[in-house]
């Protein structure tokens, strides 16, 4: 009988330590399993540590260059770039302060190097259009606004604006008929055209180079009608207002497009205190605008317009859209 209690106990002892064995197994399973399931979360976390480092240099690039501090905003994106490389965004922004600092080489790197993953995007291709106005580079600033177009019908005045700029005035003609029949035209583009139109048969030669010292100014722009001298003339004359005014309105005739002679014009009555009517040139001219810096000068010029006439609430909005421009 003791025997017997004997093994009984040893079977008993031998079962708790088989439990005990493989409850230790039981445990080091689930703990490595555990180990592992925590692996994930880790490797999380650090993505997610990379991608908030990312996000705190990009959008301190975003709150540099919104103070004007550009090449402060590329060396945040160039940090960005490292952490996070071909990321569109970056690149855009990149291109953006490029532009700003007037480096338009780089600016137009960088926005095709974003264009190659999205071809499509907008904005994108908007911002390349204005990078070439900014070079002159009139041609292939309206090959990318065709493609603007095709995106989006609100390009169409720009494209007109472009194809006036490189001497294409048939282009723009036939584009303006295209707009009236499916949107109408704004007034001050059905004026346009129907000067267009008017001289169509006529066209001004406009000389590539001046001798000034050939005669006055005046003796040469009523002998060949250059915009170009016709520029010369109201630089020259600005302290003279009635032959600035005389000549901006023969001018405007000539060169219904061109915003310059809108924007001296404007100027000129202001000085002269003709707020109405200075307001009324410069509105009808910065439809035709299509470089920041005059938009701005357009902008500026309104302001002084609506300050003279009394009018503080349009005198500051317009002050405000001036300065958002050369920021």
């Amino acid at each position: 009988m003791k025997i017997r209690i004997e093994n009984k106990e040893h079977r008993i002892k031998r079962v708790c330590s088989s439990k005990n064995a493989l409850f230790s197994m039981l445990f080091f399973l689930f703990s490595f399993f555990s180990f592992s399931q925590d692996s994930i979360p880790i490797a999380k976390d650090l993505t997610e540590e990379k991608e908030l480092d990312f996000q705190q240099f990009f959008f301190k690039a975003l709150s540099e260059k919104s103070i004007g501090n550009y090449q402060k905003a590329i060396e945040n994106l160039e940090s960005s770039n490292q952490i996070i490389s071909d990321n569109v965004a970056v690149y855009f922004e990149f291109s953006k302060n490029y532009l700003l600092l007037n480096k338009t080489l780089l600016a137009k790197e960088y926005v095709e190097r974003a264009l190659k993953s999205e071809p499509n995007n907008i904005w994108m291709l908007k911002h390349l259009v204005k990078i070439h106005i900014k070079d002159k580079n009139f041609s292939e600033a309206i090959a990318i606004q065709q493609k603007v177009v095709e995106i989006d019908l609100n390009g169409q005045e720009l494209l007109v604006k472009l194809y006036l700029n490189n001497k294409e005035e048939e282009k723009a003609i036939t584009l303006m008929n295209r707009m009236q029949q499916i949107n109408g035209l704004s007034s001050s583009f059905q004026k346009l055209k129907s000067s267009l139109e008017k001289r169509k048969n006529n066209p001004i030669v406009e000389e590539k180079t001046t001798d000034v010292a050939s005669g006055s100014l005046e003796d040469q722009f009523k002998a060949n009608k250059s915009y170009t001298v016709l520029k010369q003339l109201l630089l020259a004359s600005k302290d003279k207002p009635e032959i600035v005014l005389k000549y901006a309105e023969e001018g405007i005739a000539l060169f219904p497009a061109q915003p310059f002679v809108y924007l001296i014009k404007g100027k000129t009555l202001n000085y002269q205190k003709k707020y109405k009517d200075a307001l009324l040139s410069l509105q009808n001219g910065i439809d035709f605008v299509i470089e920041d810096a005059m938009e701005a000068d357009f902008y500026k010029e309104m302001a002084a317009s609506y300050k003279g006439l009394g009018n503080f609430i349009e005198e500051k909005k317009f002050l405000e859209k001036s300065k958002k421009i050369k920021e």
